[in-house]
């Protein structure tokens, strides 16, 4: 109890942090919200009385708090562009961003987990090699390079989807499921490079210890030690990987659904950030921020429930 108080503890002042300093990096970065709504043609009473509306008039701890406390409040305000409730509008476009990312992160698995067994049963055999060189492919592209290759290939060649022609989930979910399959895939491939890498390597080292040799010298098969003994001790550092992929996961989904034409919080995100709303703008960073945090923290959870020998510092 006492380390799992401590992560919250360090996780809240994380992301009071992470809010403060975006709510101060779009404060000061040039554009005026307030011009951008009233046009380049609006005269300097108007665009003081719509500053004034939107409350820029006040100084920044004071917008700094209210927008905080509203949030907080589960009253994020209102939209500089769309007029509408924050939370509204997120919550429309949060279930696509989530599916792509979590479509992207059970792929991510399904590649990784079985090829670093594979990769890790013995060290420079020729799976070992052709995995690492396939790992090392798959961090080397960049995610949006690959989710334009895959519309070229998949897309435009074998015509297994047509590139641009989303379909929502509350009109077919299952044609939604198979529109998002590339474009997790491509988000997949460079977190799944990554995982196999360090997943590799902790089998690696793990099987140079001393109960390795152990459970070989009673007549336990390779298969068995490697499932059984191995690869419980290996997923620690894996785990620790897995948690920092997950943010990787969702910046990916905000490139990719500016290729795929997917309207997700990604979409969203720029959109907002071109017309300068930045109150949509800092609530969509802050809930991003939420569930990187949160993800870390319950991978650092689960490293302490396969290993109750590591101690936080």
């Amino acid at each position: 109890m006492k380390y799992l108080g401590k992560r919250l503890l360090i996780s809240l002042l994380t992301l009071v942090l992470v809010s403060l300093f975006t709510f101060i990096a779009f404060s000061i970065i040039p554009g005026d919200p307030a011009r951008v709504l009233l046009g380049q043609d609006a005269n300097a009473a108007q665009v003081e009385a719509m500053r004034e509306t939107l409350g820029l008039n006040k100084s920044l701890p004071e917008r700094y708090l209210s927008w905080l406390v509203g949030f907080l409040s589960g009253d994020a305000g209102d939209s500089i562009k769309y007029h509408l409730p924050i939370n509204q509008m997120v919550g429309a476009y949060m279930p696509v961003t989530f599916s792509l990312a979590g479509l992207a992160l059970i792929i991510m698995i399904v590649i990784a987990v079985p090829l670093a067994l594979l990769a890790g049963r013995k060290e420079n055999s020729v799976l070992d090699r052709i995995v690492s060189l396939f790992s090392t492919l798959c961090m080397s592209a960049p995610g949006f390079v690959v989710g334009i290759l895959f519309i070229w290939v998949f897309g435009l060649t074998m015509h297994l989807f047509v590139a641009g022609r989303y379909v929502s989930y509350a009109v077919d979910f299952w044609g939604f499921i198979q529109y998002l399959i590339f474009p997790a895939l491509a988000i997949a491939l460079p977190g799944a490079g990554m995982l196999i890498k360090y997943l590799r390597d902790s089998l690696m080292q793990q099987q140079s210890l001393d109960y390795v040799r152990t459970a070989y010298s009673r007549g336990n098969l390779r298969g068995r030690v490697l499932f059984v003994h191995v690869f419980k001790n290996a997923l620690v550092p894996a785990l620790t990987m897995l948690g920092m992929i997950i943010g990787d996961l969702f910046a990916g989904s905000i490139i990719m659904e500016q290729v795929y034409s997917i309207p997700g919080m990604g979409r969203l995100l720029i959109s907002s950030i071109m017309s300068r709303d930045f109150p949509m703008v800092q609530t969509i960073v802050l809930y991003i921020a939420i569930i990187v945090v949160l993800a870390n923290m319950i991978a650092d959870i689960l490293i302490q429930i396969i290993d109750p020998r590591i101690q936080s510092e």
